[in-house]
């Protein structure tokens, strides 16, 4: 599975919210950080959002359509790593 935190430079919430991802150790995912800044689709999108998760392409039964990426909750700031953990581990 694949997590993607849309981020921007000079953050601090996005900031720590990718040091407690990294540290997660009992799920296993691949984290993808995208600089909103980049591209101006996603500044427009998640300027006033950032940070954003999202969990990418989830897993379809056979024959059913491709699915987007799935939007996740925002975890709150001052979540423990634990507490991140067990948020996800509702959706991987």
């Amino acid at each position: 599975m694949r997590i993607i935190l849309y981020s921007k430079p000079g953050c601090h919430l996005c900031e720590g919210l990718q040091e407690k991802l990294e540290q997660i150790q009992n799920l296993k995912f691949e984290l993808e950080i995208r600089d909103i800044t980049t591209r101006e689709d996603w500044f427009q999108a998640y300027q006033y959002e950032v940070p954003v998760l999202f969990l990418a392409n989830p897993r379809t039964t056979e024959g059913a359509e491709e699915k987007k990426d799935l939007p996740l909750p925002r975890p709150s700031p001052r979540a423990t790593v634990q507490q991140l953990e067990n948020m996800l581990q509702k959706y991987l």
